[in-house]
């Protein structure tokens, strides 16, 4: 039961670290697009109402994704 606890939440963490695009924005919206999936799993799970964690989840995520965004070097 701990793992399956764990992987709801780590695997979800690393998935919003690793939001896929070049610019903050896109980065932003795939990242929040995945916060809002993992609401919505962790919501379910926890037997919770579904909108909530949903958007949390897409909050969090889209500004995990816009802060992690590469600089580009020259």
């Amino acid at each position: 039961m701990n793992t399956k606890i764990a992987s709801v939440l780590l695997i979800p963490l690393a998935l919003s670290v690793s939001a896929c695009g070049d610019t903050w924005g896109e980065r932003a919206v795939t990242g929040g697009g995945i916060g809002a999936g993992t609401g919505l799993a962790v919501g379910a799970l926890a037997g919770w109402p579904l909108v909530g964690p949903a958007l949390v989840g897409a909050a969090l995520g889209a500004g995990i994704g816009a802060a992690t965004t590469p600089e580009k070097g020259n």
